[in-house]
């Protein structure tokens, strides 16, 4: 297994299946479908600075989308596709949202870690290591989709061979630095990067057992671990989902919404 490496804060971890508080209203959550047996991870511990220069004072992943904050439309996915034990990570100015996971899902199997890291790789490898074995599926907490369409991406992956891993790739341009995927005809990943594609991440993925345990030399982000991936030869399947915006700003948040309120596809190229 990767690990931690950096000075950093110690992490504070919300236990699993707390029941103290509870939310004054039901979660957001479709029907659960039979669990899969893998686990799921959040990194939710970006700082949202962007989202705060357009008017949103809340942490980032308590940033609502149609009335319902992300970090709950996250969880209400995983859970609709099967996925019931988690940990998510959120920095250490987004203390509350241990509070809301634990309100909103009293009953859900889950770890919240309070830590600010250095950067989406090292929340991932805070995340990673408390997963156990086999496969994971990890998602950013500003990967907004809707539900059908993230259920259908678990559901998909979920068939590739269990020593691939499986990135879920978009045609929908939301993100203002994309990290663009070559795509064969049979899904197979031929390139990871460079300036042009078939698609972009999507910010979520099915990591294999060997993806997870794998330790890279020193790397800035996330994005670069799967890169170095693919250059040490993981294979890395790609399954499509056509509108996933990448809610950095305002104007993803509206984008967002507009495609919470419609089953319609959107095409955007560049911002």
């Amino acid at each position: 297994m990767a690990r931690r490496r950096g000075h950093v804060a110690p992490a504070t971890v919300l236990p699993r299946r707390s029941r103290d508080s509870r939310a004054g209203r039901a979660p957001r959550v479709a029907s659960v479908r039979i669990p899969t047996g893998c686990p799921g991870g959040i990194i939710a511990a970006g700082d949202g600075s962007r989202l705060r220069a357009a008017g949103f004072a809340m942490p980032k992943p308590l940033v609502p989308v149609a009335g319902v904050p992300l970090i709950e439309w996250v969880i209400g996915n995983f859970l609709a596709a099967g996925i019931t034990s988690l940990v998510a990570i959120v920095n250490e100015q987004a203390r509350e949202c241990r509070d809301l996971v634990h309100a909103r899902f009293p009953d859900l199997d889950a770890e919240v870690i309070v830590k600010t890291t250095p950067s989406s790789l090292e929340s991932f490898f805070e995340i990673n290591r408390r997963l156990g074995g086999g496969r994971a599926l990890v998602s950013t907490v500003d990967a907004w989709c809707r539900t059908d369409d993230f259920v259908r991406f678990v559901e998909a992956a979920l068939r590739r061979p269990p020593d691939a891993s499986v990135l879920a790739v978009t045609p929908l341009v939301a993100d203002e630095s994309p990290l663009w995927v070559d795509v064969d005809a049979a899904s197979r990943v031929r390139a990871l990067g460079g300036t042009a594609g078939t698609h972009v991440t999507a910010g979520m993925y099915l990591f294999s057992a060997r993806a997870r345990a794998a330790t890279p030399p020193p790397l800035g982000r996330l994005r670069e671990f799967l890169a170095w991936l693919h250059r040490q030869g993981e294979p890395f399947y790609a399954e499509t989902i056509e509108n996933v915006v990448d809610v950095d700003h305002g104007s993803d948040v509206a984008l967002a919404e507009a495609l919470a309120g419609s089953g319609r596809r959107v095409n955007l190229h560049g911002r």
